[in-house]
């Protein structure tokens, strides 16, 4: 890619995976928030312990780069990759040299409220989500799934799944799988996660309490 390029918005077409996953009503909203700064946004596969992240360029790259987990609903789409979004723009206002910004300090909370202030606002999303997300305006937390009241709010548009729980409601040392088929023994309980122990690895994975996830019922 063109070094030169890099300053230059990306064109509509570019962004045409991430319109597919947001609701219709903020797309022209949210594309222009990607064409206001230089960034690749990748929609990819489920990941347990993350819906999205920002990285900014490394060595040899031109662009900023998001990335948003594909199974979320529409409108946990936006609200993840809003919450990027306004990492990125933190990042721009703080060159190389300047003082380092905590991750979700008072620089992201203030960027994160304004951008996400126009979705309210315009309507972009249903009523019982504006007033979950004015109520995260109070306190914007540093990751969506550490706010239970939008989280819920955000999980009652989640495709309907048969036998479905979510963590919490599993007692230590039962089994369960993730929705991208791997398998787990769950552990105590740390802070807004669980330690759980993978089958097929022995590794310890921390798994957020609202997770989604099957009980199995081993002989």
């Amino acid at each position: 890619m063109n070094v030169q390029l890099a300053s230059l918005p990306l064109s509509t077409t570019e962004y045409e995976t991430v319109r597919k996953h947001l609701p219709p009503r903020a797309w022209k909203y949210v594309l222009g928030l990607l064409q206001s700064h230089p960034v690749l946004v990748r929609v990819v596969p489920h990941r347990a312990t993350k819906l999205g992240d920002y990285r900014p360029p490394r060595r040899g790259e031109c662009w900023h780069q998001i990335t948003v987990n594909e199974d979320l609903n529409m409108y946990a789409f936006l609200v993840t990759l809003l919450h990027e979004i306004a990492h990125l723009r933190v990042a721009l206002m703080y060159v190389t040299g300047a003082k380092r910004n905590k991750p979700h300090g008072p620089e992201w909370k203030k960027e994160f409220t304004a951008i996400v202030g126009p979705v309210i606002e315009g309507l972009m999303v249903p009523s019982d989500l504006r007033v979950a997300l004015a109520a995260t305006l109070q306190r914007p937390r540093a990751a969506t799934c550490s706010d239970r009241l939008l989280t819920l709010a955000l999980s009652q548009y989640d495709p309907v799944v048969d036998h479905c729980l979510r963590v919490e409601q599993l007692e230590v040392g039962a089994c369960f799988q993730l929705p991208d088929g791997r398998q787990f023994v769950l552990g105590d309980r740390v802070r807004s996660r669980y330690r759980c122990i993978e089958f097929a690895s022995g590794i310890e994975f921390r798994i957020h309490y609202l997770a989604r996830v099957v009980r199995l019922e081993l002989d």
